[in-house]
């Protein structure tokens, strides 16, 4: 499967002009921490830098509500912070699928890209024919 696809793009490239293939190429697929890197660029980087640092807090509440939970002797104390550990952890778990979630935002918004070029190519290509 893997072969197709890069014999695909091989194919693409041949049929694109040298700024076109250029551009192609800047559009390759990421790296893990290349994509962690586009989620804190863009407009919306502010609220991923907020959420980062309210995730910071949260681990830090959820490390306190470990330690009260050992702490403690009491039935009820006992159930009161591994509650407030859970709903912490839960937290987390949820901040971290939202940066998830924009990083395969900018997957999706990098391969319509890949695709726009493709059919303005084949449109110039479409039009040059018939009007030559």
């Amino acid at each position: 499967m893997k072969r197709e696809i890069e014999e695909i793009d091989e194919l693409i490239k041949e049929a694109l002009s040298k700024e076109e293939a250029k551009y192609y190429d800047e559009l390759e697929e990421l790296g893990l921490f290349e994509k962690i890197g586009g989620v804190f660029s863009g407009k919306l980087k502010w609220i991923t830098i907020l959420m980062n640092v309210v995730n910071l807090i949260i681990v830090g509440l959820f490390v306190y509500c470990i330690v009260q939970f050992f702490s403690v002797d009491e039935t009820n104390e006992l159930i009161k912070w591994s509650g407030a550990a859970l709903f912490c952890a839960l937290m987390v778990s949820m901040l971290k699928l939202y940066v998830w979630m924009q990083m395969d935002k900018n997957d999706i918004l990098r391969e319509l890209k890949r695709l726009e070029l493709q059919v303005a190519s084949l449109m110039s290509r479409i039009n040059g024919q018939s009007g030559g």
